[in-house]
């Protein structure tokens, strides 16, 4: 997969460079990272990609011309998305980033100080926003897609099977995961664990995703149809309960 990204900050990407998974993935040629400089595609002589908002108010606001000359200056795969960071966006979540693993290219624009003009928006064919709060920048937005989208590529992670228990794969947060010592700090690892019995073992993860859904998350709650009147115990309860 081909990721181009606009951004008038691209250093900011080197911390990609400290992502393992990423940084295999681009060893191995299963993505490809590309960051166009917005500045290069400024106005007049200082490289000018910012200006005071009409109507007045704080802050700087970027202009249409450079990011649509930025834009215009990427070669497009028949099979491209272009989506703009914005917190007026969709929230993502990880459906979405498995519904972009069937693109050859990505195209992320990121905003910058008090937004962007509105003309920008015909651009993108999705507006993505990472949650309801606000960042200085799209910057890490965009270090977030590409992280999240990558280790959902073939061959990118040593162990596939790890992406099936993972939270969100199935609207169910993750079952309590649990390694040596048996016992740390007083604390022991749930006997089930450490009974060889993979049936129940598996009976166990499942009722754990389901418990810890409907404690911490109660939107997915809403999503599963979890009913969190019925008795299915506590988290980390090392007893089945199959009462649902």
């Amino acid at each position: 997969m081909k990721f181009d990204v606009i951004t008038l900050l691209p250093k900011a990407f080197e911390l990609i460079n400290n992502l393992g998974v990423i940084t295999r993935a681009l060893e191995k040629g299963l993505i490809n990272l590309n960051l166009h400089d917005l500045r290069n595609f400024g106005e007049g002589s200082y490289k000018q990609v910012d200006d005071k908002p009409y109507g007045g108010g704080a802050g700087m606001v970027l202009k249409p011309g450079p990011i649509y000359r930025a834009h215009d200056s990427i070669k497009k795969s028949p099979n491209s998305k272009t989506l703009l960071m914005t917190p007026q966006g969709k929230v993502m979540n990880q459906k979405d980033l498995l519904r972009w693993t069937s693109m050859d290219q990505l195209i992320i624009i990121c905003g910058q100080y008090e937004g962007f003009d509105e003309r920008v928006r015909p651009l993108a064919d999705e507006e993505v926003s990472m949650g309801d709060y606000i960042l200085s920048g799209g910057e890490i937005p965009a270090i977030s897609i590409i992280n999240g989208l990558t280790r959902l590529l073939p061959g990118t992670l040593g162990d596939p099977e790890s992406l099936m228990d993972e939270s969100h794969n199935s609207n169910l947060l993750e079952y309590p995961q649990y390694t040596r010592p048996e016992i740390f700090q007083g604390m022991k690892v749930p006997d089930i664990l450490l009974s060889g019995d993979h049936n129940k073992i598996k009976l166990w993860r499942e009722n754990q995703m389901k418990i810890r859904t409907i404690n911490r998350r109660n939107d997915l709650k809403k999503n599963n149809n979890l009913n969190s009147n019925k008795p299915l115990g506590s988290e980390e309860d090392s007893k089945i309960n199959d009462s649902y």
